[in-house]
């Protein structure tokens, strides 16, 4: 009766490498993505004249949070076990995140610029 092999072997071999240049690819989307959010907080928040509304507010905040998201996907696809595909999958759906709420809370900074928005 043959041994049984521990969990790390077994997982080792059902590993799927990601083709060449997929994490390179990711990488640098995140931080293309990671240096507009940056700027576009910096310009909303400290050179954009006039006061702040409540969707002002809500509109950085969420901004905020997508920056957050893009440094923890960044994180996560510098890890070594990105290179899997089941963790470069659960990579992307970090970053889509990231991109929807970003997506999110600059639709609501033009729309509380132009004050289409007020609350």
């Amino acid at each position: 009766m043959p041994e049984e092999q521990p969990q790390e072997l077994r997982r080792e071999r059902q590993r799927t490498p990601l083709p060449i240049g997929y994490r390179q690819g990711i990488i640098t989307a995140i931080t293309v993505l990671l240096g507009f959010s940056l700027l576009f907080m910096r310009f909303w928040n400290f050179e954009l004249p006039g006061a702040w509304s409540a969707s002002a507010v809500i509109a950085a905040l969420l901004m905020a949070l997508s920056i957050v998201l893009q440094m923890v996907t960044l994180w996560r696809s510098l890890q070594i076990e990105d290179d899997d595909e089941s963790e470069y999958h659960k990579t992307l759906r970090w970053f889509l995140s990231s991109v929807v709420v970003l997506m999110v809370g600059v639709i609501l900074s033009f729309l509380s610029y132009s004050r289409i928005l007020r609350f």
